[in-house]
């Protein structure tokens, strides 16, 4: 299972290119384009400005359903999305790999582009009254991009181009469109819990998909994660799984989700399969 999984992920990331970054390139510059036409510059109150009754409406119709919202945003936490994983490092740790270099290039690139940016977030601009807010409220000048969607689209789309399908054009395009999909109503449940702007929330999809095809060139081009595969790894891993356990029990005991419970689950059924692989590599 390990070698079959792994090679597929090992296959499939070898045949992506620069070229792949053509078309997120390019619908970041459309963007770009969208928001200097309607708002006749690039300044903040411009960029909430045309997209101030989209966010309402689309926050309005997406908090009708707020304990489903609240669970889908959690995704975009790195401990809950990353947690659902964790049997991958067992058996196909090459997508691990690509998910450690993403999530450095995805910290640096997140925190100087909120910095550089600086929008404020619904909460710091619009009457708190006038709009849903699930969980807890979030202001602050932090808007652009949305975190939360770059990581969910991190993880989307290592999935992706890790498991695609390649003998069967049909079967590709359902899958690449299932992924995007999920990775979609996934990224606007931040408007529906009132956290970011509808295009917060697209440019984080799409930046994420760039760090993730960024990460596996990077890959691609040496074994830079290789003590993933020694046994001596297994032990810092089961520590960290030990830790997470905990980490997540609090926040159940905090906020009752469904979510935390699945990612619980995940992270007790890996734990149990590491003790058992790294008990055997002993004998």
């Amino acid at each position: 299972m390990n070698k079959n999984l792994n090679d597929k992920a090992t296959l499939n990331f070898t045949n992506i290119k620069v070229r792949h970054l053509i078309l997120p390139v390019i619908l970041l510059i459309g963007i770009t384009l969208f928001i200097f036409q309607k708002g006749k510059s690039f300044s903040t109150t411009e960029y909430i400005n045309i997209q101030a009754d989209i966010f309402f409406y689309l926050n309005s119709l997406l908090s009708k359903t707020p304990n489903l919202q609240y669970n889908l945003t959690q995704f975009g936490d790195a401990l809950i999305s990353y947690s659902l994983l964790t049997v991958f490092i067992l058996y196909a740790p090459k997508l691990w790999k690509v998910l450690f270099t993403s999530s450095i290039i995805s910290l640096i690139v997140s925190a100087l582009l909120k910095k550089l940016f600086a929008v404020p977030r619904p909460a710091a601009i619009f009457d708190n009254d006038s709009f849903t807010i699930i969980g807890k409220t979030i202001a602050g000048s932090t808007s652009l991009p949305s975190g939360h969607t770059m990581t969910t689209f991190i993880v989307i789309s290592t999935l992706l181009f890790a498991f695609t399908p390649t003998k069967n054009n049909y079967a590709k395009v359902f899958f690449t469109v299932f992924c995007l999909t999920i990775g979609l109503f996934i990224a606007f449940s931040r408007v529906a819990v009132g956290a970011h702007y509808p295009l917060d929330v697209i440019i984080g999809s799409i930046i994420g998909y760039m760090i993730t095809i960024v990460s596996i060139l990077i890959n691609n081009k040496g074994d830079y994660w290789c003590w993933i595969n020694k046994r001596k790894f297994l032990l810092i891993f089961m520590a960290v799984l030990v830790i997470s356990i905990g980490i997540i029990i609090q926040k159940i005991t905090k906020t009752n989700l469904f979510i935390y419970y699945l990612s619980l689950l995940s992270i007790i059924i890996t734990l149990y399969l590491t003790i058992r692989i790294y008990g055997q590599k002993k004998h």
